[in-house]
């Protein structure tokens, strides 16, 4: 089974009517460069350079504005798309960090809530967004092609993507928005290569552009070979990938198979 897949990468604002238009427009790019799974940024849907913003004024549902407009685009261009958004919480004055996966019938296939927060490098993400809660891991077939879902945060907890590998996904897929400083760039490409190498899979991860964040939307192989890179600047990649190329892998470094340990839930009290 092999699959074409896209990462769009852009800085979002807090105009989320200039966010869509951009999003449409770089899901139409993806689908006309003949990719079947689009997957943008962390945030999207509105980010403020801010990062002490209130986010509960401009949160959506998962059947409001923001959604119904991914679920439409989807369904025009016959494409799967992954996109971050925030989601409102009924009865909280926080909100979640949510992924939505739609399939190209413009039905929601699965979501995830950020399980790890971005409290860190003088950062506070849990101020206002409430973590995402430990249940089955967010997965979806396309063509074939099992996904598994991570943001951003979570590519620095290994667990996170051994989580995923667990349900025998073929590739993950991680909107982020890698926030730009000393480093940063190196702990990117190094954790993203590490968790592609440690599980054999896929990794497609698309991030928001500058000046905040530092973009490198970029495709990894299960090998850890970095097969197309974005770079800074707005824009769309594609990349054939196969489960044939995961299978061998497989065969030759069995990790997976010789692993004698397992993912267990940890209360954020411990």
């Amino acid at each position: 089974m092999t699959l074409r897949i896209a990462a769009a990468q852009f800085a979002a604002s807090p105009d989320k009517n200039d966010n869509r238009a951009i999003i449409a427009s770089l899901v139409a790019q993806a689908a006309a460069e003949g990719a079947r799974l689009v997957v943008l940024p962390e945030n999207a849907m509105y980010s403020h350079p801010d990062s002490s913003t209130d986010l509960y004024p401009i949160s959506e549902s998962m059947e409001g504005e923001f959604a119904s407009f991914v679920t439409e685009t989807a369904r025009t261009h016959k494409i799967w798309i992954v996109v971050g958004m925030t989601e409102r919480i009924v009865g909280s004055s926080k909100v979640h960090n949510t992924l939505l996966a739609v399939d190209d019938a413009g039905q929601v296939a699965a979501h995830y809530r950020k399980v790890h927060l971005y409290d860190a490098f003088g950062y506070r993400e849990s101020d206002s967004v409430e973590p995402g809660p430990i249940v089955d891991a967010a997965t979806f077939d396309v063509d074939g092609v099992k996904v598994g879902l991570m943001t951003c945060y979570d590519l620095r907890f290994p667990e996170s993507a051994r989580r995923l590998a667990d349900t025998d996904v073929r590739l993950i897929a991680l909107p982020a928005a890698w926030v730009a400083g000393p480093m940063k760039e190196d702990h990117w490409w190094t954790l993203l290569r590490s968790r592609a190498i440690e599980n054999t899979v896929y990794v497609i991860a698309s991030g928001q552009t500058g000046p905040v964040c530092v973009g490198q939307s970029s495709v990894i192989d299960p090998s850890g070979v970095v097969l197309r890179s974005a770079g800074p600047q707005p824009g769309v990649i594609t990349q054939t990938v196969s489960n044939e190329s995961v299978d061998e892998i497989r065969k030759i470094v069995p990790v997976l198979q010789h692993r004698r340990f397992t993912v267990v839930e940890r209360s954020l009290h411990e």
